[in-house]
């Protein structure tokens, strides 16, 4: 296996699916598609046999649906990497698969280039979510949200540099990129990154894409 490769379990429940994106994965250079399971128990099983560095979990299947599948692959292997796949684009459930552990949400609808980009993303370290539900989201959280409570007032507690880079997080950039785009270096982008998670007492990327996504600091194009 050439070094750099992106190991990839599929764990949807249906084979046609499943044979879709091992042929647009397989089409593509440093992907490997380890294994595919059609419930969420084989999941598990295989996440922690094969330590793939990312899952391609869809949500709804048997034996175990996919956000507990997530979230026991995540408690017993934190280095492998879980990235919903799935048709489900509603709140509720996309902050289920967050609290298990996700690093990141694509709906099947999104384009083969996305998808790619995102396991991509993952597979560095970063947090993904697809832009239609972002979208969504994001005028759903500005239809309800009473801008003189707490949430409103909660950016407060950030610099103008912290809030530029918790937006560019929640978006899915890399160090890398978002260094790039405020003119900083990758290690001062980190130290930023570290004080947010102090701060807000968040210990995860997934968890800072969420506070991000409940104060509407995530743009809609």
């Amino acid at each position: 296996m050439p070094a750099g490769t992106i190991r990839v379990l599929l764990a949807d429940d249906h084979a046609l699916f499943r044979e879709g994106v091992r042929s647009l994965l397989e089409a593509q250079p440093g992907f490997e598609v380890v294994a595919e399971v059609e419930d969420g128990r084989s999941a598990v099983q295989q996440a922690v046999a094969l330590r793939p560095d990312v899952v391609l979990m869809d949500i709804t299947m048997p034996r175990l649906d996919g956000v507990e599948a997530t979230r026991q692959i995540t408690a017993r292997d934190s280095s492998v990497r879980v990235l919903m796949l799935t048709m489900h684009d509603n709140e509720e459930v996309f902050f289920r698969a967050l609290g298990a552990g996700a690093a990141g949400y694509v709906l099947k609808r999104s384009g083969g280039h996305e998808l790619i980009n995102a396991i991509r993303s993952t597979h560095e370290g970063n947090s993904y979510l697809s832009p239609f539900l972002a979208k969504a989201l994001m005028t759903d959280y500005l239809q309800r949200v009473d801008r003189s409570g707490d949430e409103g007032a909660a950016p407060k507690r950030l610099s103008a540099r912290e809030q530029e880079v918790l937006k560019l997080i929640a978006e899915g950039h890399s160090s890398r990129e978002i260094a790039a785009m405020l003119d900083l270096s990758v290690k001062t982008v980190h130290n930023h990154r570290t004080r947010l998670m102090t701060k807000l007492n968040i210990h995860r990327n997934a968890d800072l894409v969420k506070y991000a996504i409940r104060l509407g600091m995530v743009g809609v194009e």
